[in-house]
């Protein structure tokens, strides 16, 4: 064996062995995540970005801000901190989420690894903003709907799942259209029970009703106030390749992931097939989000990560050709450092 084809194997070792890092359940292998994390993100560091208010945040949203903006104006990087905080807690979420629900037939790292992966494609992603935020209490709200499959009485966790939602609609107001979601999920993971619906519900507005209080007390009380403007439009997205390039990446592991779900239903307990019906829902939901009291910047659709992460976990783990996750996952940190230092850039 020549020094090229020696060189060759040794390169192929190494792509292999950093995919089989994230395919074991290593307690170590969280700090190897922080480590990734840091690295594919690190011009969010280099390049900090302050936070905006959009139209459809909500109070809670402002709240924050205006709280931050004394020391962000004068440390941006603060806000990168935040972001980056936010995003590697929902990796860790995701990551034991999928495995304790045994989501896939062993337990990996490659949920946390693929959410921080694909966060990276779309520097907007990597903002502190509202739908980001909410990302961390869908995450809530998921693992409650899990939950109560199992549950004789689960009249606490129903009200518990609609309360969040409720919080969540006050940093950032079109997340309130994944009440859809959360019934559909209920009748998919329950039996028809009218009173858990109402109980949902009534958690749903019970933030709704304690802030209408407080604007009664305030003398500052109006319905626009309480509900602001709903509406619904096309998103106005400005095209380019390095967009066409990011939107490959994320929907082709997505393709192969569904692909092999769909390969291994059957085998699946039922409440795992159930679990992956969610999930689905819960991208056709995420995917209508930026389409209410849409704006001009892509920050609103990251709500579409943390589903695409569990299909993408599913890509690197079950398919029988070792090289496609090795292709997924170099193809996708080469694009990104190419769109960080040699292209648009964060």
């Amino acid at each position: 064996m020549n020094c090229k084809n020696r060189l060759q194997l040794k390169f192929q070792k190494a792509s292999f062995a950093v995919i089989g890092i994230f395919k074991s359940k290593n307690p170590l292998n969280i700090l190897l995540l922080l480590v990734f994390g840091v690295l594919i993100k690190l011009p969010l560091f280099l390049k900090p970005t302050i936070a905006a208010v959009h139209t459809e945040d909500g109070i809670f949203f402002k709240w924050i801000l205006d709280i931050l903006r004394p020391s962000g104006s004068a440390n941006p990087v603060l806000y990168s901190f935040l972001a980056f905080t936010l995003l590697f807690t929902q990796a860790v979420i995701i990551t034991r989420f999928i495995n304790s629900q045994r989501m896939t037939n062993k337990a990996t790292y490659f949920p946390g690894m693929a959410y921080l992966l694909i966060t990276s494609l779309f520097p907007e992603w990597n903002y502190f903003s509202a739908p980001l935020i909410v990302n961390t209490i869908l995450l809530f709200v998921l693992s409650g709907l899990f939950n109560a499959y199992n549950q004789q009485n689960a009249k606490g966790s129903i009200f518990n799942i609609g309360l969040a939602l409720g919080i969540s609609t006050f940093f950032f107001f079109p997340s309130i259209t994944f009440i859809v979601w959360i019934l559909f999920s209920m009748a998919i993971m329950r039996p028809f029970r009218l009173n858990e619906w109402v109980l949902c519900l009534v958690g749903l507005t019970t933030p709704f009703y304690f802030y209408a209080v407080y604007l009664l007390i305030n003398n500052e009380w109006s319905w626009q106030t309480i509900w602001p403007n709903f509406s619904v439009n096309l998103p106005y997205i400005k095209q380019s390749l390095w967009l066409a390039g990011s939107a490959f990446l994320l929907v082709i592991p997505f393709l192969i992931g569904s692909y092999h779900v769909q390969d291994r239903l059957r085998k699946m307990l039922i409440q795992v097939r159930k679990g992956w019906s969610l999930l689905l829902l819960y991208l056709i939901g995420s995917l209508f989000i930026p389409f209410v009291n849409n704006s001009d910047s892509l920050e609103n659709w990251v709500i579409v990560a943390i589903p695409f992460a569990a299909f993408h976990a599913m890509a690197y783990l079950s398919t029988s050709l070792r090289i496609i996750p090795v292709l997924i996952f170099w193809l996708s940190t080469a694009f990104i450092v190419g769109y960080q230092y040699f292209g648009p850039g964060w």
